[in-house]
C-alpha cells in the first residue's frame, strides 16, 4: 500500500526536468507580484505626500497595516493550507491580493487605500508561507535548497522593477497605475496557476493516496520515468505502514516539535530584525551622518547590489554547506562585518562593508525563509509551522522601526549595529544548538527525527530514500 513515505520517495527520485522549472515559474510569478507591491509603497507614499493626498501620520498608518495584514495572512495561511490544501490556499490568497490591489487603484481617499492595503497585506503574508512551502514539497531533495534560493533571487529582483516603473509611471500618470499593474499581474497569474496540481505529499498525509498517486504518475511521465517501476522501487525501499494523524496546531509546541518551532521562529525573527534594521534604514542613517541625499542614494545602490550576490552564494552552498551550518556560519560572518561598520570612515569602506552586510542578509534570507523553515516541519503541519514562524517574525517587525529609531537617537549607528550583531549571535547560538541539518534529505526523513510514526523505526529506510536522490 502506498503512503506518504512512498509518495515522497517517488517525488525525490524523479530527475530534474522542465516540469520542475515550470512549477518554479508559476510559484515565482505570484510571489513576484507580492514582493513588487511591498516595494512600491515608498514611491506611492512619497507621491501622495507631494500631491497633498496624504500626511506623514497616514503614511505611517499605511505601513503599519501592511505588516498587520501580513502577520494575519501568515497565520491564516498556515491554518487553511494544512486544512484545505496548498492549491486552495495559494489560489485563495492570490485572488484576495489581486482584487484588493485593483480596489486600491480605485480608492477614493487615503483612508480607503489604507483599508485595501490591510486586505492586500493578508494576501501578501499568506503567499510567502504557501509559496515556499509548496515548492519544497515538489522539488527532489538534491535540488530543494537550490530551487528555494532561485525563488528567493527572483522575488528580490522586484525591488529594481518596482523602483524603475515608479520612476517612469508615477510622475506622469499617477500612483494608481502601480497598484493596477500589481493587481492585474496577480490575477493573470491566478488564472495560469489553476493548472497547478495539489501537493501529492499533502494529499497522502490526508489519506487521499489515489489522488496523490495520479499526480505523481503524471510528474513521472513528464520526467520520463516509468511509474510502475517507480512504485515497485518505492515499495522495496519503504515497507512500513503509514500511521500518522493529521496533526494539530498544539503539536508545534509539544515536546517532539518544540525545538523545531523555536528554531523556525528564531531564524525568521532574526531575519526580519536584521533586514528591517539595516536595509530599510541605511539611506536615512547616511543622511543623518552628513551625506547628501544624492550621495546617500549612490552609496545605498552599491550596498544593495550585494543582494543578488548573496542569493548566488547560497545557490552554490545550499547543498554543500547545508542550511543549519550555513545559517550559523553567515550569522557569524555578518556579525563580524556589522561590528566593523561603525568604524568605517571613508566612503569606500562604508560601501564595501554595507555591500558585505547586505550580501550576508540575503544569504540568510535564502537559507532560512526560502528553504530551511518549510523543511523543519512534517507535511501535515508544514504550513502551520511556517505560518507561526512568519507570524511571530512579522509581529516583531512591527516594533523594529521604533527600536531602531531609539537606538540611533541614543547611541548613533553603533547602537543600531549592536542590535544587529546581538541578534545574529543569538541566532547562531540557537540554530547551532537546536537546529537540525536538512541538506539533501527527504522531507519524510527530516520529519522522522521528531518521532513521526509514518515508518515504525524507519530512519534507516528513510536514509536510503534520501541517499537515492543524491547525485
Amino acid at each position: 500500500m502506498q503512503n506518504e513515505a512512498s509518495i515522497g520517495y517517488r517525488l525525490d527520485s524523479v530527475p530534474l526536468s522542465g516540469y520542475h522549472w515550470r512549477l518554479l515559474g508559476l510559484i515565482a510569478a505570484g510571489m513576484y507580484f507580492d514582493s513588487f507591491d511591498i516595494y512600491i509603497a515608498g514611491t506611492v507614499l512619497a507621491a501622495m505626500i507631494h500631491s497633498g493626498e496624504s500626511t506623514l501620520k497616514l503614511n505611517a498608518m499605511f505601513v503599519s497595516v501592511t505588516f498587520l495584514g501580513m502577520m494575519a495572512g501568515a497565520w491564516l495561511s498556515g491554518l487553511l493550507g494544512d486544512r484545505f490544501g496548498r492549491r486552495f490556499c495559494y489560489q485563495f490568497n492570490l485572488g484576495i491580493y489581486g482584487f484588493a490591489s485593483i480596489a486600491a487603484a480605485l480608492a477614493p481617499s487615503m483612508y480607503w487605500l489604507i483599508f485595501f492595503r490591510l486586505v492586500m497585506g493578508i494576501g501578501m503574508g499568506a503567499e510567502i508561507v504557501v509559496g515556499y512551502g509548496t515548492l519544497s514539497e515538489f522539488i527532489p531533495a538534491a535540488w530543494r535548497g537550490r530551487f528555494g534560493t532561485i525563488l528567493n533571487l527572483i522575488i528580490n529582483t522586484s525591488l529594481f522593477l518596482s523602483t524603475f516603473l515608479g520612476w517612469l509611471i508615477v510622475p506622469h500618470y499617477g500612483w494608481r497605475w502601480m497598484f493596477a499593474i500589481a493587481g492585474c499581474g496577480a490575477l493573470v497569474v491566478w488564472f495560469l496557476r489553476k493548472s497547478m496540481p495539489e501537493s501529492p505529499r499533502w494529499l497522502a498525509s490526508r489519506n487521499r493516496v489515489a489522488e496523490a498517486d495520479r499526480i505523481v504518475s503524471n510528474i513521472e511521465t513528464a520526467c520520463g520515468v516509468d511509474s510502475t517501476a517507480a512504485i515497485a522501487a518505492a515499495a522495496q525501499q519503504l515497507r512500513h505502514p503509514d500511521t500518522r494523524d493529521n496533526g494539530r496546531l498544539g503539536d508545534l509546541f509539544a515536546r517532539r516539535l518544540l525545538t523545531r518551532t523555536i528554531t523556525g521562529i528564531t531564524v525568521l525573527v532574526a531575519l526580519f530584525v536584521v533586514n528591517y534594521a539595516f536595509v530599510s534604514w541605511i539611506p536615512t542613517f547616511l543622511v543623518k551622518q552628513g551625506h547628501s541625499v544624492s550621495n546617500s542614494l549612490g552609496l545605498t545602490a552599491v550596498m544593495f547590489a550585494g543582494g543578488p550576490v548573496g542569493s548566488l552564494i547560497t545557490f552554490a552552498l545550499a547543498e554543500r554547506v547545508g542550511r543549519k551550518w550555513g545559517i550559523v556560519l553567515f550569522s557569524l560572518i555578518c556579525a563580524g562585518f556589522g561590528a566593523a561598520y561603525p568604524f568605517a570612515q571613508s566612503e569606500v569602506a562604508i560601501a564595501a562593508l554595507g555591500f558585505a552586510i547586505t550580501c550576508c542578509i540575503y544569504v540568510l534570507s535564502s537559507f532560512s525563509v526560502a528553504t530551511y523553515v518549510p523543511e523543519l516541519f512534517p507535511t501535515e503541519l508544514r504550513l502551520r509551522g511556517s505560518g507561526v514562524s512568519n507570524t511571530v517574525g512579522r509581529a516583531v517587525s512591527i516594533v523594529v522601526p521604533y527600536v531602531v529609531a531609539s537606538a540611533f537617537t541614543d547611541f548613533g549607528i553603533a547602537g543600531v549595529l549592536a542590535l544587529i550583531v546581538g541578534t545574529l549571535l543569538v541566532q547562531a547560538a540557537i540554530v547551532g544548538v537546536l537546529g537540525t541539518e536538512t541538506r539533501r534529505r527527504s522531507l519524510e526523513s527530516i520529519a522522522a527525527e521528531v518521532g513521526n510514526t509514518f515508518a515504525a523505526g524507519g530512519q534507516p529506510n528513510d536514509d536510503r530514500a534520501a541517499s537515492a536522490t543524491r547525485p
